[in-house]
């Protein structure tokens, strides 16, 4: 288990295993409108281009080519093999388990702890995309090593790179609550410190994230802005967040060390997820029902995420008779 597949496992798992009756529907409908791209050698997916009429001749092409990786765009064109007549794109959220700021496992790749790790954080993110924002046709799918939302409401599917960078900051609580009513700091700008007194709308958000974060620090995390002492002190104060006692753990921590503290985990959040794929209107993505061959794992949808186990769910048959 994630270990690299050969190429005689990739064979046997698109020979004997995949099967386009597990291909979303979501990725069926307009099939022929999306881009696809291929990694036949594991060096990144440099055979792309490529347009497929139906599922036919896409299992034709995987049982034919068993790819290191498959991938297909966000993107729909009326003219996919050469990425021109942009019609629209999805909107993804990309959350890899290795690339997590804050993680409890020490792991190099990705293990079962912050796999798990990786899913609470999308659960987080798509409890604000469904109930703050209102979206629909929300997907998630199981990459490998992490996950993407792929979002195709029909309010978003035009929406340029910078609404979407903004509904990114908003989702993820990148940026520090302001208002009226705080009171000011550096440079004029009035930020809202003591979001944690007004418990609704963005300030909730963003407190529900920096809690979270600051609930799972181990001691052991290298944070831009967050020395040692700072970090230690947190730990060692944050079971006053537990009751949401957010005015003594501030005064445990101390104002300007509290506002560095505040900075830095808005930046955290953000990072937890991966900017660049939430922006970019012509990425493609790992197809679902493809191979993760780095990992030997599947790429899947996930159909109830409180169950969902990739240990379970997303093993192909060669791994567990390896």
């Amino acid at each position: 288990m994630f270990s690299p597949a050969t190429l005689e496992e990739r064979r046997r798992y698109y020979r004997e295993e995949w099967s386009d009756n597990d291909l979303p529907k979501f990725i069926i409908k307009e099939l022929n409108k999306r881009e696809f791209g291929f990694d036949h050698l594991g060096h990144g997916p440099n055979d792309r281009y490529k347009v497929f009429k139906g599922k036919d001749s896409l299992r034709r092409f995987l049982r034919y080519k068993s790819p290191f990786a498959a991938y297909i765009s966000v993107a729909f064109y009326n003219n996919p093999r050469r990425r021109e007549d942009w019609l629209k794109s999805e909107y993804i959220f990309d959350v890899d388990a290795k690339d997590l700021p804050i993680r409890s496992c020490n792991c190099e790749g990705v293990c079962e702890t912050c796999l798990s790790e990786a899913l609470e954080v999308v659960n987080n993110l798509l409890d604000t995309l469904e109930g703050n924002l209102g979206l629909n046709n929300i997907h998630l799918i199981y990459s490998g090593r992490g996950y993407h939302i792929r979002i195709l409401d029909t309010n978003l599917m035009e929406a340029d790179s910078d609404l979407r960078s903004e509904i990114l900051k908003y989702v993820a609580g990148a940026d520090i609550p302001k208002s009226e009513y705080s009171n000011p700091l550096e440079g004029g700008t009035r930020y809202k410190i003591e979001h944690f007194s007004i418990p609704i709308a963005y300030p909730k958000i963003f407190t529900s994230r920096i809690k979270y974060n600051m609930m799972h620090l181990t001691g052991n995390e290298e944070i831009e802005g967050i020395n040692p002492r700072l970090l230690k002190d947190i730990i060692k104060n944050r079971q006053f967040l537990e009751n949401d006692e957010w005015g003594l753990f501030k005064s445990k921590i101390g104002p300007r060390r509290y506002k560095d503290l505040i900075t830095a985990m808005a930046k955290v959040n953000l990072s937890s997820i991966d900017a660049k794929v939430s922006i970019d209107l012509k990425r493609i993505l790992r197809l679902p029902t493809s191979l993760h061959s780095k990992v030997s794992m599947k790429c899947v949808e996930v159909k109830n995420r409180e169950t969902f186990n990739p240990l379970k769910k997303a093993i192909p048959k060669f791994v567990e008779e390896r």
